[in-house]
Formats: structure tokens, sequence, C-alpha cells
């Protein structure tokens, strides 16, 4: 596109729309991409057209958000805050919470339909459901998408010292479209440890089971996912209030404080209970009751978040009290029986052995249990004493059967035609009621917006969770794409595994994958995804000749709130800079936004916005102008895009990224042109 002489002419000038807002800006689970198809389109190998606007990407709303903890599974996390303070994101009319009673406003599907029409809904429900395709079929590059198997494979070696996992299987995919299905390393590959030399016992190479794309998993705590769906499941049906005390349901569960804990709290992590108790050093179930039971809160309910086991354990007894149905039994006949996961499920049979990934070799100190290789067990101890079927850990499965279950949720609560829950229990699921304690978003069971495992596809609507054995799961509703690392890290030994750098290389990788495209299909200037990176994007020296000199660009970032920034600069020598304020407005319109500071980050909503920034200190004066990026910390968002740069006056264009010349004389450090 080349300049229209007269200066910047306003926002056509762009070749962004001039209209106002567009009906792109939808709903956060559309799974709309910047070059104008939604993903059943992409799957479909088809276009559904895009908006007349030229940078419209996916239609979320929101910039920003709190910045992400760090910490890993398995341990305390505390935030105190002053009081309890209940935050909600994005329920809208979906919740009505009256006198405690909770409202879920969403109808299931309509009657019965035709004999016709319903062998016809019965063909088109069929097409809903995941199938293996192309990256291209599902909207993501390809390249980038192999970078994520790349990331997995690496962590086989030295993660310092030992492998971080024996193996692992990865799957990703985008709409129903599972493009990546990959097993890397052994299921068993280790028969013994010894704690003081720190030295496994290798078997043969003719003993060992090599990882395979159906190998079962020990879920370890993505259980407590499964919990938490049984629970919204009774809430739908009236069995269960989310504001409700506990003791309600559970008369046992008071003392000390509990009975101000409600059935949020446990689902939230902030019902003041300390983080694990000891079952298995209880011989009999009564005796394991009565541990639950002399328990105390640490902290007044509602006032700190601490990730803990016990809430999930807690909830069990609940929903297994006002069901009269064991867990195990619940979450077959309510979430995997309906769903078709037949390779899910609590306490697998003997017969499953040589496809379940082993997990560690178990003997004191490092382990509460004497009891060698685990392998086809539980593998957490609690789990295993109280008979295999606890709330938050003991769930086995599969990296597709947990696809499935993502691709149910991504869609409103319903695969194939067979329905779970209604779309506004799965808001519920994904809403932050953890406004309080900034870092540790948490929806009902779900962890929200974490870098410290979602790596750059953390964004304040993405939702999962991980597990001990070196288990996650990442869904991400504002592209309609999940992420399924399954791996075995306590194989051989617990100690061998630090940190989720395996969970977050997956996720730069394949937040990567998913495109980032201007309208107009070419590139635009991509400030990168390193950690701790940093560059700069510079304009030659320009020399307005009024007060109504302006920069106008288009812009797109994501960035880890707090750790990482793009600023806009202006220096007279080149040497020494200073901040430039500017406006956003995104380009499906809305309200300008001031950055007075000179600087944006946290997240933009996966949407082009237009930057425009007033020079009028500069007038007859020489300037140099320059964009820089800088991250800080020890993860990354998707990174900073700059797209058709421009310095104009009223009557004036003084530079312009479309005249081939201008954009020789731009002088990038660290920033590249990239189409993705």
């Amino acid at each position: 596109m080349h300049a229209t002489p007269g200066g910047c002419g306003g926002a056509r000038a762009h070749g962004v729309a001039e209209t106002g807002p567009q009906a792109r800006n939808a709903s956060r689970h559309s799974g709309t991409d910047g070059d104008g198809t939604d993903s059943d389109a992409h799957a479909r190998g088809e276009s559904r057209g895009g908006s007349t606007d030229r940078y419209a990407d996916s239609g979320e709303d929101g910039i920003g958000g709190p910045d992400a903890g760090g910490g890993r599974e398995g341990e305390a996390q505390e935030r105190p805050v002053g009081g309890a303070g209940l935050g909600r994101r994005g329920l809208g009319a979906r919740l009505l919470a009256l006198g405690g009673v909770l409202v879920l406003h969403a109808a299931l599907p309509g009657g019965a339909a035709s004999a016709a029409g319903g062998a016809a809904e019965r063909r088109a429900l069929q097409g809903l459901r995941l199938r293996y395709g192309s990256p291209r079929q599902a909207g993501l590059v390809e390249r980038h998408l192999e970078g994520v198997v790349e990331e997995a494979r690496r962590f086989l070696g030295p993660s310092p010292e030992h492998p971080y996992y024996a193996g692992a299987v990865v799957l990703a995919g985008r709409g129903r479209t599972v493009a990546l299905h990959r097993a890397v390393g052994d299921a068993l590959r280790y028969g013994d440890y010894d704690g003081r030399t720190d030295r496994p016992s290798e078997l043969p190479a003719a003993e060992r089971i090599a990882m395979a794309e159906d190998t079962v998993f020990d879920l370890a705590s993505l259980s407590k996912l499964f919990t938490s769906i049984i629970a919204v499941q009774q809430m739908e049906r009236g069995r269960l209030e989310l504001e409700a005390p506990v003791n309600r349901y559970l008369p046992e569960f008071t003392g000390g404080g509990k009975e101000a804990v409600t059935v949020r709290h446990l689902l939230t992590h902030t019902s003041g209970l300390r983080s694990w108790a000891p079952f298995y050093q209880q011989s009999t179930r009564e005796g394991q009751l009565r541990l639950l039971w002399s328990v105390r809160p640490q902290d007044t309910p509602g006032t700190v978040y601490r990730y803990s086991d016990l809430n999930l354990i807690t909830l069990q007894l609940l929903l297994e009290r006002i069901t009269d149905r064991t867990l195990d039994t619940l979450v077959h006949d309510e979430i995997t029986a309906p769903l078709g996961m037949h390779r899910t499920r609590y306490n697998p049979p003997r017969a499953w052995r040589r496809a379940i990934a082993a997990t560690e070799v178990q003997r004191p100190p490092w382990s509460g249990l004497d009891r060698g290789l685990v392998w086809g067990e539980v593998h957490d101890e609690n789990a295993h004493a109280l008979g295999g079927v606890a709330g938050h850990a003991g769930v086995f499965g599969t990296a597709w059967d947990l696809a499935v279950l993502s691709r149910t949720l991504l869609d409103g609560g319903s695969y194939a035609g067979r329905r779970i829950l209604r779309p506004a229990s799965v808001e519920l699921l994904f809403t932050d009621y953890n406004t309080a304690f900034p870092g540790d978003d948490h929806g009902l069971g779900f962890e929200l917006y974490q870098h410290w495992y979602m790596g750059a596809m953390a964004t304040p609507h993405s939702a999962g969770h991980t597990g001990f054995t070196g288990t996650s799961l990442v869904l991400d509703p504002s592209t309609d794409s999940f992420l399924i690392l399954l791996g075995n890290s306590v194989h051989p030994v617990r100690t061998w595994r630090a940190g989720s750098a395996p969970r977050v290389a997956t996720g730069n990788r394949f937040a990567r994958a998913v495109p980032v495209r201007t309208k107009h299909g070419g590139p635009a200037w991509f400030s990168g995804m390193e950690t701790g990176g940093s560059g700069t994007l510079t304009l030659p020296p320009l020399t307005p000749a009024t007060a109504g000199a302006r920069l106008r660009c288009a812009v797109w970032w994501d960035t880890v709130p707090g750790a990482g920034a793009f600023h806009l600069e202006a220096s007279a020598d080149g040497a020494t800079w200073q901040p430039v304020p500017f406006s956003t407005v995104r380009t499906t319109g809305g309200t300008p936004e001031q950055w007075p500071e000179g600087s944006a980050g946290g997240w933009s909503g996966r949407i082009w916005h237009r930057l425009e920034a007033p020079l009028p200190a500069w007038a007859g004066r020489e300037v140099r102008l320059r964009f820089r990026h800088a991250s800080t910390g020890r993860y990354v968002g998707r990174g900073v895009y700059v797209d058709l740069i421009r310095v104009c006056e009223p009557r004036t264009l003084l530079f312009s990224e479309d005249r081939p010349a201008d954009a020789s004389r731009l002088n990038p450090v660290g920033w590249t042109r990239s189409s993705d």
C-alpha cells in the first residue's frame, strides 16, 4: 500500500477500516484468528471470510491482568490479604447469586425433533468430534508446531543434570483438529533407584517399554478438574450451592473456624486449610476421616490463597454424601462414559499395566511409603491410602481422552452431541474468583493465566492444571486451542524433576504456532519471544515543521504483566531517550486508551490496535523515534508486533513504511520481519 499525498489522512491511510466496532468482537469461545477465519473453517480447510478491518484478530476483550505467580504443584503458595474479597470475571447474566443460592442461566438443548430431523442432527453431531489433521487445517504454523516436539524431546537429556522425564506424550490442536500427537522416550526405563548414591537401575533395552501415543498416565492433580466438574454438575441440578458452607452437607466438617469454609473456598483453594496431611499414616478409613475432621484452618477462610489437597478431598466426601455414589462412579457415569473417554478411570485394571507409564521407586525418606517401583497404581501416597480414589489425585488417562475433555469445555460443555455441562457452568469453571490474590487467578478447580507452566499460552482466559507426576493441560479459549503434555517425570524418583521447564518450553512454541496475521497478509515487525530479550526498532532522523506532527502505526502485544512491555521513545541525539506518550484504540472500535508513560504491556486481547503519538515538542527540531521491547523475568508472552509505521503532519507525510526508501532506513536491533 502506498501513501496518499497530504499527510496521514486518518485511519484509512493505515490500511485500517474507519468503521466502528466489527461483528468480530465476539464471544471468547469463537476461536477466530487474525486472518479472518475461524477454527472450524481451518479444520475444513475453508475460509469464512473476515472483517473489513485489516487488523481484526480474535475479537478478545480486555488488556493485561494481574501478575502471574510462580511455583509448582504440590507447594503451598500463600498470598494473604486484609479481607476475603470475591472476584468474578465475565459472568454477566450467566450467574445470579441471591442469598447464597446459585442460579445458572442457560438452557439445555431443546425437545425432541422429528425422526428425520433427529437423524440429520446426529449426523451433524458426528462431525463435531476431534479428528487428526494437518497444521494448515488447524490454522497452525507447521514449523513452530514441530518445534513443540523438539522441545519435549530436549528434556529427555540432562535437565540440567538428570533427564526431566523418561518419556512424554505431547498433543496439540486447534478447533476440532488434532495437528500434533507424538510420543518420545520410554514409559518404563528404570527398575530401581538407590537413594544413597542417587543412581537408578536402568532396565536392559529389551525390557524397557517405549512411550506410545496411547500410553496411559497417572494424571495426579489433573484429577482435581474431574472432581470440580462433578461439583458444578451438582450445582446445575440444585443439589449443591457455591456459596453454601461445607458443613451444611458435611456436618462433621466443623470446629476451629471451619464453619466459615464454603464450597467456593474449596474449589478456589481459599479455605485457609493447610496444604496437606498424612492420611497414609492412618491404617483405617475411620482414622483417615478423624484426621480430616481434626484439621483446623491456618487462616481465616477467604483471606489467603493456599493450594491444598485437603480442599478436594473434602469436596470428594461432600459429593459422595449428597449423591450417595462414590467419586469413581460419578466420574465414570457423568464424564468419561458420556464423552467416550474409555481410557480414563480410577484404579486401572492389571491388564492395562504394560500400557501405563511407570512412576516412582518409592522408599523413605523421599516417600512416605515403601512400595518399590510404582507402576499401574496411583503414585500419590494419600490417594493410594484412600483406596486409589481421591478428589485430589488418582485418575489415569491418555492424552487423547484429555483432548476430548478439552474440546468439550471449549465447546461449552458438549461433545459430539453429549452434554456434560451447560455453557454457563463452563463459564463458572473459567471465571476468576481470586481477584483478591493477584497472580493466583483461579476458577472453580481450574487455574487461570499462569505463565509458570502455561508459558506464552497464558492469557486472562487460559485455563488448565498440572499434576505432580509430570502432567499438564492448557486450554486457550481466545485461540480455541489446547496443549497437553504428559510425562513420567517422577520416574525413577521425584527429586530428579524441578519446576515446569518442559511445560513452559512447549507452551511457548505452541503459542508461536498460532499465527498473528495482518489483514494484508504481509509481514510485520516482531520483537521475538526470548526470555530476557530486548531490542529496538529505530526510525531515521526526522524534523517536523509543525506541532501537529504525530506518529501512527498498528500494534499487537502480549507480554507478562509487570515483566515485559514495549516502549515508544524519542531522542535528539540518539544517545539519550525519553518516553513519548501515546494512545491506542482497538481496530474493532472502542474508546482510546491512554499510555502517558510511553509504554504498554500485558495482553492486548489478540487484537490489533491503532497507536497514535502526538509530537508537538519536536516542532522545528530533529528527532529520532524508536520502539523498544524489553522482557524481564523467567517467562515471556507471545511478543510484540508493529506494522505500518508513519510520521505525518496535516499536509506532509514525513515517513511511511510503505515507501521502500523509508522502509530501508529503519534500523532493527533484535526485531525481525515476521508473517506469523
